[in-house]
C-alpha cells in the first residue's frame, strides 16, 4: 500500500490505534478517536472486532456510520444485544473486555490519566483554571479492562511527572502488584499513542517506554517534548504513515463530516 503524505496529527493516531487493536477481541470503545479508530479496524484488518460502547451496546457491526457518542442510535442498530450501562461495565468486571479505548488530557509516567481538571486540587476544585469533561466511563474502563490503549496529545504540559487530579488509573505509583492491591483487575496500561509517537510500559517498573516514533520525530525529540523521564527500547523504529487508502477511508468512509478526525 503507498504511503500517504497527506495527513493530519489525528489521522496518524488513528491508523496507529487501529493497528493495535487486534481482530475478535473486545473493545470497549470510548467517545471521539477512539470510536474512528475502531471502525477503521473494522473494515481494514480486524472485521470480527466486537466494540461495546458505555450505554450498552454490544457487538454493534458499525455499518450505519460512525456514532458521535457512546449513546448513539448507530451504537445499538444490529448489536449482538443491548443490556444498559450497568449491563456494559458489569461485563468488563467479569473479565470480558480485552481493550479499553480512552483519551485524556494529561498523562504520567505510569500510565495515570487527568481528564477532571488543570488547577489546585483539593483547594481550587471549585474554581479551577480549566474544567475539563470529567471522567464519563473511562475511569471504570482503565480500572477493570484487562489492558487499555490511551491517547494523549503530547506535550511537556501534558505529559505530567505529577499529575493534578487522577481520572482513570493506569498503573498507579507503579509499585509491585499496585492495582491488584488497589481492588482493580486487568494488566493496566497496554499503549499509548501520543502526535508523536507510540509507548508501551516496562514490565518490571511500569514507567512509559518509547517504541515507535512517528515520521519527523526522533527519540530526542520526543523526550524533549516530555515533563519526565522516558523509557527507550532498544529496538526503537519508526511508524509506517497512514496510506492514501486509510487516509481516505477516514475522510470519506468513517468521518465525512469531521466529527472527531478535524481537517487540516
Amino acid at each position: 500500500m503507498t504511503a500517504s503524505t497527506d495527513y493530519t496529527a489525528q489521522e496518524i493516531i488513528v491508523a496507529a490505534g487501529a493497528k493495535v487493536l487486534e481482530d475478535k477481541k473486545i473493545v470497549f470503545v470510548g467517545t471521539g478517536l477512539p470510536m474512528v479508530a475502531a471502525l477503521l479496524a473494522k473494515l481494514t484488518h480486524a472485521s470480527g472486532l466486537i466494540p461495546v460502547f458505555e450505554a450498552g451496546a454490544v457487538g454493534p457491526p458499525l455499518s450505519v456510520g460512525l456514532p458521535i457518542s457512546v449513546g448513539d442510535s448507530k451504537t445499538f442498530t444490529g448489536a449482538s444485544y443491548v443490556g444498559g450501562l450497568n449491563a456494559a461495565f458489569e461485563m468488563t468486571q467479569r473479565g470480558f473486555a480485552d481493550f479499553g479505548f480512552i483519551g485524556g488530557a494529561e498523562v504520567d509516567m505510569y500510565g495515570n490519566l487527568n481528564s477532571t481538571m488543570i488547577g489546585d486540587y483539593p483547594a481550587g476544585y471549585q474554581t479551577p483554571k480549566v474544567r475539563l469533561p470529567g471522567s464519563g466511563g473511562a475511569s471504570d474502563m482503565a480500572a477493570s479492562c484487562e489492558r487499555t490503549i490511551l491517547i494523549v496529545p503530547h506535550d511537556k504540559r501534558k505529559f505530567s511527572e505529577k499529575l493534578q487530579y487522577i481520572t482513570s488509573p493506569g498503573h498507579l505509583d507503579g509499585s509491585p502488584n499496585a492495582r491488584f492491591k488497589a481492588g482493580m483487575q486487568g494488566k493496566g496500561p497496554y499503549r499509548l499513542i501520543s502526535t508523536k509517537g507510540i509507548f508501551d510500559f516496562d514490565k518490571e517498573t511500569k514507567r512509559m517506554r518509547l517504541i515507535q516514533t512517528f515520521p519527523g520525530e526522533t527519540v530526542e525529540s520526543i523526550q524533549a517534548a516530555t515533563g519526565f523521564e522516558l523509557l527507550v527500547a532498544p529496538d526503537v523504529t519508526e511508524f509506517a504513515p497512514p496510506t492514501v487508502e486509510e487516509v481516505r477511508m477516514i475522510r470519506e468512509d468513517i468521518d465525512p463530516l469531521g466529527a472527531f478526525v478535524k481537517r487540516a
